[in-house]
């Protein structure tokens, strides 16, 4: 499996590539957006509703959406495991510290689902 930060720097050099133009001359000029955006001055609330960022929150919103599918089958796994521990094994021992690893998850999905939530109504609002 290859290192993430790898992966990472690959995708961001090839989106970079996706947004450079290249002249005949040969010199290379990064498309930043249109023409009255080059002339106006860029503010916070302009930059923010640019196609580009726009794009770039909805690969956000996808990953957080999967990270949110992962920490859902995590919690099935530890209730899983939880009832397992208890009624299979018997080992009383261990239910108390795998029921607080379940409670930390479930206060993670919680969480996430919210950001998702309130992630997905700003990207919303960037489309208009």
């Amino acid at each position: 499996m290859s290192d993430p930060r790898n992966v990472a720097h690959a995708k961001k050099v090839t989106q970079e590539k996706k947004h450079q133009k290249h002249d005949p001359a040969g010199a290379v000029t990064v498309n930043n957006g249109s023409a009255a955006d080059e002339i106006a001055a860029p503010t916070e609330s302009s930059a923010v509703k640019t196609p580009a960022a726009l794009e770039g929150s909805l690969v956000v919103l996808t990953k957080l959406k999967e990270l949110e599918f992962h920490s859902r089958a995590s919690l099935e796994r530890l209730a899983e495991l939880a009832l397992t521990v208890e009624d299979e094994l018997k080992q009383k021992e261990i239910v108390a510290p795998l029921a607080e690893v379940y409670s930390a998850q479930s206060v993670f999905q919680t969480k996430l689902t919210a950001l998702i939530e309130t992630y997905k109504a700003e990207c919303d609002h960037m489309q208009g």
